[in-house]
């Protein structure tokens, strides 16, 4: 039975260390503060905000939302974004995606200052996670490292496999266990045998977004399975891109859905928040 890598535990461990930051940066006049920036109505997103809002009162980040109409015009969020970019009190900005079609997300997220960048989207950033040379990292990557450090699963020398390439999770995170020194490899849709693949890997990352996607037969005896999926099932039951049931007879260690990494992404971006006020405040 594989050991279930509980990312409710982790997080609660490392917001506790983020609250002691924050309360000593107060002492020393710095405030960190997070803009959130809404567009539309979508349900899923509205519950991602809220949840950013709860996590930056509990740990004791100043935080504002910006809720905007679906019609809201690129040029007026461009106009918020360039307001935020001089405000005192937001050390960082976060634009919910997904936005209305009508708007170029590239264009908004370029129009962030890299310093308050605390997604790590921007170009910038992400070529100083392409060196290894970075400041922020993106959130649900950076959780995932977290979890495995806090579990002690070392990624040096080890087959890597991530399944998918999105900039948000598949390609840093391929960077961030290179850096590790793993040994690694990105799958996508057009790669070959899958399952052959998949069956090398120590440590697996599934970010693809297809319920129950990995089966027990894609998985090698003994891996670490990171499952990043948030799906819902046939009977609207929650679930990730890892047959969790069957797929933990054969890992070492397992994320569950919920409850693994999805607790760690809103907490590493209290980190990056914090980062940035300090990077804004003393420049380092």
């Amino acid at each position: 039975m594989a050991t279930i890598i509980d990312g409710k535990l982790v997080s609660a461990s490392v917001r506790g260390r983020i609250r002691e930051e924050v309360a000593a940066l107060s002492e020393q006049g710095i405030r960190p503060g997070l803009a959130v920036v809404i567009v539309g109505d979508d349900p899923a997103s509205r519950v991602y905000v809220n949840g950013k809002k709860k996590a930056c009162a509990e740990v004791g980040i100043y935080s504002e939302e910006y809720a905007l109409p679906a019609s809201t015009t690129e040029e007026q969020l461009l106009e918020l974004v360039a307001g935020l970019n001089q405000k005192a009190e937001i050390s960082g900005i976060l634009v919910q995606l997904p936005l209305p079609a009508h708007i170029d997300s590239n264009r908004v997220l370029l129009a962030i200052d890299p310093r308050k960048d605390v997604d790590a989207f921007h170009p910038t950033n992400v070529g100083h996670i392409m060196i290894g040379d970075y400041q922020y990292l993106p959130c649900t990557p950076a959780g995932i490292m977290e979890l495995l450090h806090y579990y002690q699963l070392d990624v040096a020398g080890r087959e890597c496999v991530v399944i998918g390439r999105s900039n948000i999770v598949g390609k840093p995170m391929a960077m961030l266990l290179l850096h590790e020194n793993g040994t690694v490899t990105v799958t996508h849709s057009k790669t070959r045998d899958l399952p052959a693949v998949t069956r090398r890997a120590d440590i697996l990352v599934a970010a693809i977004g297809k319920t129950r996607f990995v089966t027990a037969d894609m998985v090698k005896e003994g891996a670490v399975v990171i499952d990043v999926g948030m799906n819902r099932d046939e009977n609207g039951k929650l679930c990730g891109d890892v047959d969790f049931d069957a797929v933990k007879e054969k890992a070492s260690a397992i994320t569950p859905v919920p409850g693994g990494v999805g607790p760690m992404t809103i907490t590493m971006l209290l980190e990056n928040t914090v980062r940035a006020a300090k990077i804004l405040k003393t420049g380092c």
